[in-house]
């Protein structure tokens, strides 16, 4: 029976849902495992208590007392959790987790008080945490695996909104393609202006994308999973993660074919001349191809105006994902069924755990 139980969880994993598997606790069956990796962060970041100007006896000195910094936060931690001083923690619960944020912070403020660097440091463990969190306790692998698994029968599923969607978006995006301005916008702007536009409509996108997820999330659990206890909040969210990857994937696609062509497309149409003409440069080449004794170039412009574009489309079907009732029934039909397996499979794993209780 407890093989039985085994199998079960695995399937949850297998399925990105992690969070059905009963008793699962971040701080126990994830941190914990991580521990020797933000043992190993801590460690490189203690080199955040140096300079580069400073002579070589000035670093080691800086890297001692950093070194003598993180041992006494540690020991204050153990202090607070009412452990020995010297004991190593079982679980990295909030406190501890706190400590790895906060204690290699510390280090380039102490010593040369560069608080950018401790900004910068908060932010990057800040930031490796999520990475664990997300990828571990959530399962966000096991989700794209499962997700790119099923991506044909989910493309099928979004013909029809493909169909009605993409002409427009195909007329817009060539037209708009072939216009001094787009290229003046694009080809020109600063890296961060560009990354910020790009952001943009990536955060935009994804908004519409999880506006009715709560609600799917329910009906989904409504339909496949009534002869279950009702889900947990954690529980709800594995589920709408696993829904949001779905579609996140399905605009993924749309956006990178249509960068994809329009890369293809400008290397075939769009000359030194014409780049010249719309942006006072011929840009710079990043590969050249010689077909039949003519020339054809890949460039960052052209490569950052597809990639302005492929966003655009991509937020473009995110949004005609939200506002398409026929695309959301049948994609939320097709998930209900490949879904109830795994709703099914919790009914009977819990019956099982209370079997052995």
């Amino acid at each position: 029976m407890t093989s039985d139980v085994s199998a079960y969880e695995r399937q949850f994993r297998r399925a990105g849902l992690p969070l059905f598997v009963e008793g699962f606790s971040a701080s126990t069956d994830v941190f914990n495992r991580a521990a020797p990796l933000l043992g190993v962060i801590v460690l490189a970041e203690l080199l955040g208590a140096g300079q580069l100007d400073w002579s070589w006896w000035q670093n080691l000195l800086a890297l001692l007392g950093g070194l003598a910094v993180v041992i006494a936060g540690i020991a204050a931690i153990n202090v607070v959790q009412k452990r020995p001083i010297s004991a190593m923690p079982r679980r990295l619960g909030k406190t501890e987790l706190a400590g790895f944020v906060v204690l290699p912070a510390l280090l380039p403020l102490i010593f040369g008080g560069q608080l950018g660097s401790a900004a910068a440091t908060v932010l990057i463990n800040l930031a490796i945490l999520a990475v664990i969190y997300g990828v571990f306790v959530y399962g966000l692998l096991a989700i794209l695996r499962w997700v790119l698994g099923r991506l044909a029968g989910q493309l099928a599923s979004s013909l029809g909104l493909f169909a009605k969607a993409v002409p427009l978006l195909a007329i817009f995006v060539l037209l708009s393609f072939t216009t001094e301005e787009v290229w003046d916008i694009f080809g020109l702007m600063s890296d961060v202006a560009y990354v910020g536009v790009i952001g943009l409509f990536v955060v935009f996108g994804s908004a519409f994308l999880t506006v009715r997820i709560p609600r799917e999330t329910r009906r989904l659990e409504r339909e496949a999973g009534a002869a279950a206890p009702p889900l947990r909040r954690a529980q709800r969210i594995n589920v709408g993660l696993v829904l949001f990857v779905s579609q996140a994937v399905q605009v993924m696609f749309v956006g990178l074919t249509i960068g994809l062509f329009f890369v293809v497309f400008g290397m075939l149409a769009v000359d030194a001349a014409l780049r010249t003409e719309w942006m006072n440069t011929a840009g710079t080449d990043l590969v050249s191809v010689t077909i039949a004794g003519e020339s054809f170039q890949l460039t960052e412009e052209l490569l950052r105006v597809a990639g302005g574009l492929a966003a655009f489309s991509g937020f473009y079907f995110a949004v005609a994902m939200l506002t398409d009732t026929t695309y959301r029934e049948e994609f939320l039909t097709e998930l209900t069924d490949e879904m109830g397996a795994s709703f099914k499979a919790r009914s009977e794993y819990l019956r099982l755990l209370a079997a052995v209780a």
